[in-house]
């Protein structure tokens, strides 16, 4: 079994490029939910880094707000959900949902 990286949040910032307020600050926004050591420490997946990094490329290259940035998150959560649905699903009409998917994620730029 492979072992997960985890990051505290002062190796996630420096990792990202970011300052540790904002992690804060995105974290009091819902925007990631890292989990907590013993002593309350934020730790930090390397799923987590990844949707940081999403997060830091819609903002900051994209110009997206952070209200924009929420739902965009929610949304491709739900295609992700969408696509997990799908997959289940054994008809002929999967292949144009999974069509339909791909386009709104490439509109979406995820």
């Amino acid at each position: 079994m492979a072992r997960q990286e985890l990051y505290l949040i002062s190796m996630a910032a420096r990792e990202l490029g970011m300052h540790p307020q904002t992690l804060r600050k995105y974290e009091r926004l819902g925007l990631v939910r890292p989990t907590r050591t013993m002593g309350s420490m934020r730790v930090y997946s390397g799923e987590e880094l990844e949707r940081l990094r999403l997060i830091k490329h819609l903002v900051d290259e994209l110009g997206i707000n952070l209200a924009g940035v929420q739902r965009l998150l929610t949304v491709a959560e739900s295609v992700e959900r969408m696509r997990s649905l799908a997959r289940e699903e054994r008809h002929d009409r999967r292949r144009l949902l999974f069509q339909e998917l791909d386009r709104l994620s490439e509109m979406l730029g995820l």
